[in-house]
């Protein structure tokens, strides 16, 4: 399950993809949209002796090095997923919690007003979008009526 990728990108910054790099990159593959308490919780199916700092320095070197991203999709701690992915926006529903990914097209003539406008250069890596899902919003509908 190693990405040799992993280990090239690790590599050609000077890094080694150690046993706690490689569980939480992993990790991250597996559970996608992840807080760091989840990513803990995967690694110590395999590593019980990992503990949340750990997840914490490794995830930000992670970051520092362009293989994650995070997003803050509402209060809580913030979300984890592998930044080779494609870029994408995060349609968080406020009733259920849920996350959907669209593609960041769909935004390209609000981040062209922007940048028209504004002069402003839009990172939509970290973009989240609140407000309600499909079912959510037909529940709401059916309740109002």
């Amino acid at each position: 399950m190693v990405s040799t990728d992993w280990k090239s990108d690790l590599r050609q910054r000077g890094y080694r993809l150690t046993p706690q790099r490689q569980l939480v990159l992993e990790a991250v593959d597996t559970l996608e949209h992840a807080t760091p308490d989840d990513i803990l919780t995967e690694v110590k199916k395999t590593a019980s002796g990992v503990n949340i700092s750990t997840v914490y320095r490794t995830l930000e070197l992670l970051e520092e090095l362009g293989l994650v991203s995070h997003a803050h999709l509402g209060h809580g701690a913030p979300t984890y997923h592998l930044a080779d992915r494609h870029h994408h926006l995060h349609l968080v529903c406020r009733d259920c919690e849920s996350v959907i990914e669209a593609d960041v097209a769909v935004a390209s003539e609000f981040t062209a007003k922007l940048r028209a406008q504004f002069g402003f250069d839009t990172d939509m890596k970290h973009f989240a979008i609140f407000g309600r899902c499909k079912d959510c919003s037909l529940k709401s509908s059916r309740t109002a009526s």
